[in-house]
């Protein structure tokens, strides 16, 4: 019986309980959770040098993380010798030589990074004392060498070449330019030129002016004890010379003074990239720095962003569009919009990435929105606690920008706090619409005619014209017509008498080539053989291992990439064969489907413009007759993909002109073959073929 009332008891309470909870309303969240961060301790050495320390015995694993908080250093007419210290550094020092060193390394199981600001170091903490030597001894005591200086400058010019074509780098340099200006530290160009200004005295210079422990900052997270840190610190690091870095003055980055396009010419491109930028002033400890975060984030910080919503979910016209906002206390900053958009829809691109500034600059935000943006914040700001090296930069932040103690325990107390109202001033505050700078660089000839007529709030919008070093320059002439009488034969007769004549070339039953370049530190070969007999072999090969194999041997042949084997289809044996005849030009003659498009610049040179098929164009030079160009437009995974091979350093060879330096352009891939060796009429054999 009293079991019996019990339970009528508890199922009356139950009963009562539930009515009174409405299932059909969403629970009000709780109050932000507080964030318990470990205070890191703090000393300093006599040279400047200011250490923090957090204990966390959890793991057996320790990182150091060595940090120069200087301003921007503007590189001047020697721009890349801060990349150059930066890839001697970290090997080896001047009593450990650089196998050694790395060896040592691997074998502890370590890591050590170390940049012309910053060095970088993970251990075991049983490693942690010598470890943390190595890293100290690398970081102050590097052994510059010539060789090694040598190595790294031919590395850093190959990787400026090749981006000469890259569509992308070009135009990330090019708004970096026109927003801060070529000669602040932000906006300065690294060429080959400057490169080659640089001197292995100049790095020895460069390092004893900036890596000094002035602003030098050494966080130390782990498995430690901090007397022992302390200790060891104090005995490698104390050293380090007592310096400061010097000081700079630059062009303060200023707005456009209206409104405008500046557009940038890429005949290789296939698609648009689009920047809508300005330059604002954002600092950590800025009140409305959170309101500023989840302005952006809303406006264009993902998937669920207004720009991507807008330019890819509903217009297509896009992979994806974003926006980016900077903070920086030594600097004033750029805000970009951005999307790398189809060339037919880049003036209707441009067009929404405005409305979108000026929608969320003129009109609030919803709660749907700022919801969203507070709980991906707030995800991200929890999920990168797990992470030792996130706890390292937030003491690094609270010490380097000057914030409030708490500005991390009270992180998303302060997110959740965020109105409406203070995204949308934060938007008019660093956001503009007025005086902004919209940068575009693409394929002129398919998008200047439309992008020239957006308008943008009732007003024309005008574009100005400029290279890919950012420098003003005229608006490319894109109507211009072949002389009057100049047909494709004429064309085609001065190209073959140019490199050799009919006779010469129609005397050519074989020919072979070999070219190298270089790709990521990496020997790439192209060995290429061709016959008049329909035979075509092509082997493109990485540091001696074949990659991709084309053959093709009358009317059947294969192909082979990363060891697949391939038979090639009817459709591809057809297409080959066009490419595998020795001078195709012989058979242009003959073909009398090809037309002449115009004219256009190619590498700073007047080209006539032939169209070869509806996929393939190709350009001679109006004055030498030389082939400076071909373009093939292919699909790849559903993508107009446009391949560009550029022609230079004719020689010759065997009475017949060869280009020696070939330049190819795919995408974002760019390779310059430099021709090793051609054989003519020898070095081809039957079994090239099989």
């Amino acid at each position: 019986m009293k079991k019996y009332i019990i339970f009528s008891l508890l199922s009356f309470f139950m009963t009562v309980s539930y009515a009174q909870i409405d299932r059909s309303k969403q629970p009000k969240p709780g109050p932000a959770p507080k964030i318990n961060l470990k205070e890191p301790v703090r000393f300093e050495l006599n040279n400047g040098l200011k250490v923090m320390v957090v204990e966390n015995h959890k793991l057996p694993r320790v990182s150091m993380q060595l940090t120069l908080d200087n301003p921007p250093i503007l590189q001047g007419d020697k721009a890349g010798v801060s990349d150059l210290t930066s890839s001697l550094l970290g090997k080896g020092s001047k009593s450990i030589p650089k196998d050694d060193f790395y060896e040592e390394v691997d074998f502890l199981g370590a890591n050590i990074n170390i940049g012309d600001q910053s060095a970088f170091a993970s251990c075991l903490s049983k490693y942690f004392p010598r470890i943390l030597e190595l890293m100290a001894d690398a970081a102050l005591n590097p052994n510059f060498t010539q060789e090694e200086f040598d190595k790294e400058k031919d590395k850093l010019i190959t990787g400026i070449k090749s981006e000469e074509k890259d569509v992308s780098a070009i135009a990330n340099r090019v708004q970096l330019a026109l927003a801060y200006g070529k000669n602040h530290p932000y906006g300065e160009m690294t060429t080959e030129e400057t490169v080659n200004n640089v001197s292995l005295q100049d790095v020895e210079q460069y390092y004893r002016n900036n890596f000094v422990p002035a602003n030098a900052y050494l966080v130390v997270l782990g498995d430690v004890e901090l007397d022992k840190v302390k200790e060891l610190v104090t005995t490698y690091f104390t050293p380090w010379s007592k310096a400061t870095p010097p000081s700079f003055s630059y062009t303060k980055p200023t707005d456009a003074q209206y409104t405008q396009i500046n557009f940038v010419d890429m005949p290789n491109a296939v698609q648009s990239e689009v920047s809508v930028q300005n330059i604002t002033n954002l600092k950590m400890k800025d009140e409305d720095y959170l309101d500023a975060l989840l302005a952006n984030r809303i406006l264009g910080g993902g998937s669920q962003a207004r720009l991507f919503k807008n330019l890819r979910e509903d217009k297509g016209y896009t992979y994806g569009s974003y926006s980016s906002i900077r903070d920086n206390k030594y600097s004033l900053m750029r805000f970009s919009a951005f999307a790398q958009v189809r060339n037919a829809v880049t003036d209707s691109s441009v067009v929404q990435i405005l409305e979108e500034i000026d929608k969320m600059v003129n009109e609030p935000v919803t709660d749907e929105e700022l919801k969203n943006a507070k709980a991906k914040y707030s995800g991200s700001f929890v999920m990168a606690l797990e992470k030792p090296e996130t706890i390292a930069n937030y003491a690094l932040n609270i010490e380097t920008e000057d914030l409030p103690k708490d500005f991390y325990k009270t992180y998303l107390e302060r997110i959740e706090a965020v109105t409406i109202t203070d995204v949308q001033k934060a938007a008019q505050k660093h956001l503009s619409t007025d005086n902004i700078r919209i940068v575009v660089t693409g394929k002129g000839s398919e998008v200047l005619e439309n992008l020239e007529k957006v308008e943008f709030k009732g007003k024309a919008v005008p574009t100005l014209f400029y290279d890919v070093y950012a420098t003003k320059t005229e608006k490319p002439d894109y109507e211009a017509d072949a002389p009057e009488g100049i047909t494709v034969e004429a064309i085609l007769e001065k190209y073959i008498a140019a490199i050799g004549g009919k006779e010469k070339l129609e005397g050519v039953s074989s020919y072979a080539m070999l070219a190298e370049a270089e790709m990521q530190g990496m020997k790439l070969e192209l060995e290429m053989k061709k016959t008049t007999k329909d035979q075509f072999m092509q082997d493109v090969k990485v540091m001696g291992n074949s990659m991709q194999k084309q053959v093709l041997d009358g009317d059947k042949g294969y192909m082979v990439a990363q060891g697949q084997r391939k038979d090639l289809s009817p459709e591809e044996v057809t297409r080959i064969k066009e490419e595998s005849a020795a001078f195709p030009e012989l058979n242009y003659l003959s073909a009398g489907n090809i037309t002449l498009e115009g004219v256009e610049p190619v590498s700073g040179k007047k080209a006539y413009k032939l169209k070869i098929t509806d996929k393939k164009s190709s350009f001679y030079d109006m004055e030498t007759g030389l082939k400076l160009q071909e373009v093939n437009t292919e699909e790849v995974q559903g993508q107009q993909m446009m391949n560009t091979l550029e022609y230079s350093d004719y020689k010759e060879v065997s009475g017949i002109k060869f280009p020696f330096k070939l330049s190819q352009t795919m995408g974002p891939q760019n390779f310059e073959f430099i021709v090793k060796e051609i054989k003519v009429n020898e070095g081809v054999s039957a079994s090239d073929f099989e």
